[in-house]
């Protein structure tokens, strides 16, 4: 008879993680407008998710 250590861990991780999905992000503001175009977005507006002073961009699509 076999052990059934392996069915039980197996059991334990067949559910995922469990985690949150995250929104859809972009580094440039014309990667977000070509996604938008892409999927028939029409009336939205950019958010950027980073504050003012950072370099760095992280840009949401958020329907307006």
């Amino acid at each position: 008879m076999g052990s059934t250590l392996y069915t039980i861990r197996y059991d334990k991780y067949a559910t995922g993680r469990g985690r949150k999905s995250r929104p859809k992000t972009f580094a440039t503001e014309e990667a977000a407008h070509t996604w938008a175009k892409a999927n028939k977005i029409e009336n939205y507006k950019l958010v950027n998710l980073k504050t003012e002073a950072n370099k760095v961009k992280k840009i949401k699509v958020v329907a307006a």
